[in-house]
């Protein structure tokens, strides 16, 4: 298959655009990245399903179903992190049989409901590293 000059370019920059976020991200970053990427695969999978394309619906929640194992799921530390690692551990073995039965099954819910489940985890390490704006910070005391 022929593919455009132009399309060949902007494959290869957004690849290299890739490969230097990740580069030069720290571990909160990549955290962040792992998420922003498993989030748009779901959507992809969504829009996928919409359009009945199995081939993208199936590339789609591979590439998710990666990003869990791979890279969230194994990078927790079942040992220092407690309650709160073991906890997420359950949160991403459930979202991979999820995606495995929406992939399976053509279900639009089991998505859905993988994609509610992750987005407030993904805001929530968000806020871990940026508080908000300096405004809504809370003023030191005197003297402190």
């Amino acid at each position: 298959m022929f593919t455009s000059v132009p399309a060949r370019a902007a494959a290869a920059y957004r690849r290299v655009a890739a490969e230097t976020s990740v580069q030069g991200a720290d571990p909160h970053q990549l955290v962040s990245l792992l998420f922003e990427a498993l989030l748009r695969h779901i959507q992809t999978a969504q829009g996928a399903m919409g359009r009945q394309d199995i081939g993208a619906r199936g590339e789609a929640i591979g590439k998710a179903v990666r990003i869990i194992e791979e890279g969230l799921k194994a990078g927790l530390n079942l040992r220092a992190g407690g309650e709160v690692a073991a906890n997420l551990f359950q949160l991403y073995e459930y979202c991979v049989l999820r995606l495995t039965q929406a992939n399976l099954r053509n279900d639009r819910q089991a998505l859905d409901e993988v994609l509610a489940l992750i987005e407030p985890v993904a805001q929530s390490w968000q806020h871990i590293k940026n508080p908000g704006p300096a405004y809504l910070q809370p003023v030191p005391a005197a003297g402190a």
